[in-house]
């Protein structure tokens, strides 16, 4: 073997090495990330992203909001047996 060859071959060993290195401490990072994203969550402690674009609206119910609820109601009286009456 020439020394060309050896030197060729050292430098692709070497490469390859630090490739399987770097691979397998991406690898660690990326569990750890996982496992933090995945631990349970504990009540008051993650963060809910988002607001209501107008959280003024839900302030007053429509009329179309109110029909559906006295639905809801009628609906789940029916069920339970009980009569329900307007007032």
């Amino acid at each position: 073997m020439e020394p060309s060859e050896i030197v060729t071959y050292v430098f692709f060993g070497l490469a390859a090495f630090a490739m399987v290195y770097y691979i397998k401490q991406l690898r660690e990072r990326n569990l750890k990330a996982a496992e933090v994203d995945n631990a349970p969550k504990i009540a008051g402690e993650d963060e809910l992203g988002g607001q209501a674009l107008d959280p003024e609206q839900f302030a007053e119910p429509d009329d179309d909001a109110l029909d559906e609820m006295e639905e809801l109601l009628k609906d789940a009286a029916e069920s339970q047996g009980i009569e329900y009456g307007e007032d």
